[in-house]
């Protein structure tokens, strides 16, 4: 659905996009994640055929950003960070405006404005005006414009920026639903928790060039250095500790709020023989889980040069 091959931006001697080389297969939510200034917005708006490359070739749909314009954006939906409304708009004139933008005429754009405002949970301010929407709502009424002409494909720059952690939670659910409605979407954040039960691929960028490119499972497997265990027992915690830190297996544990923190050794990979032997010498477990790397701790990892 979305190619690109050595797409560069250039402004003078600088680079805000260095040879991205990306691919997003329909169906596909890809999660952009970057610092301001990496890099993402420049992406979306060439994808958009709002701003030329310098060089590189991208296709969205199987059109070129070179000569198929319109057909891309009849194709896409795309959502800047901060866009503009019109002050003296009903949230309900203010779509059927842009469904009559995209020629969708008659019952049919009745239809369609209110089946987006039920999707993105706007249906009770149908009638109030756009200015006086909440930011968060705001947010959702610009994803009801961008989906009355039904794209195939969602560019999304950074929907929950400046939202409050209530507005931010209704937004990942709206993405969710859009996920399960078979939209291919690319979805820029730096709030890098927001994403990660969202998209099935990432890509990190810094300073215009793409570090990480590949699936959730991929990335986490590239900063994890070794495994660390999360180990609790009902009772005779002190005495748990000294018997697993006899096994040729243990590096080092330490406590955090009487859960065990069990650093494996490198190149161990099995460790369900822990369990097994904490069970056979008396200890009863009420938990036994690897420690999870989040999405954030890969990009703290990944933006350091450690994978450049």
């Amino acid at each position: 659905m979305i190619e690109t091959h050595d797409l560069t931006k250039m402004y003078g001697d600088l680079y805000a996009l260095n040879r991205l080389n990306l691919t997003l297969d329909k169906g596909d939510v890809y999660g952009f994640i970057g610092p301001n200034g990496a890099g993402k917005t420049t992406t979306m708006r060439i994808l958009a055929t709002l701003l030329n490359p310098t060089w590189g070739e991208a296709t969205v749909c199987g059109y070129s950003i070179y000569n198929g314009s319109k057909d891309i954006r009849r194709a896409i939906g795309y959502m800047p960070d901060f866009f503009g409304v019109y002050d003296d708009m009903k949230v309900v004139e203010y779509l059927e405006f842009f469904a009559a933008a995209y020629r969708i005429i008659g019952p049919a754009r009745k239809k369609i404005c209110e089946e987006v405002l039920e999707l993105v949970d706007l249906t009770y301010k149908r009638d109030a005006l756009v200015t006086s929407l909440s930011r968060g709502m705001t947010q959702r009424l610009g994803l009801a414009r961008v989906l009355l002409h039904d794209p195939q494909v969602l560019l999304l720059d950074e929907p929950a920026s400046g939202l409050d952690p209530r507005a931010r939670i209704e937004i990942r659910a709206l993405l969710k639903e859009l996920r399960s409605m078979g939209k291919t979407i690319l979805v820029s954040s730096h709030i890098l928790p927001e994403l990660a039960d969202i998209c099935n691929k990432i890509g990190i960028i810094e300073q215009g060039i793409l570090h990480v490119n590949g699936s959730v499972e991929d990335v986490m497997k590239q900063v994890r250095t070794d495994i660390v265990l999360n180990i609790a027992v009902v009772d005779r915690q002190v005495e748990a500790a000294n018997f697993l830190e006899a096994q040729p297996e243990v590096e080092s544990i330490t406590d955090k709020n009487k859960v065990m923190v069990v650093k494996l050794r490198e190149g161990v990979l099995q460790y369900s023989v822990l369990a097994s032997r904490l069970i056979n010498n008396g200890f009863d477990l009420t938990l036994f889980k690897e420690d999870e790397i989040n999405l954030e701790t890969a990009f703290m990892h990944l933006t350091k040069g450690i994978t450049s």
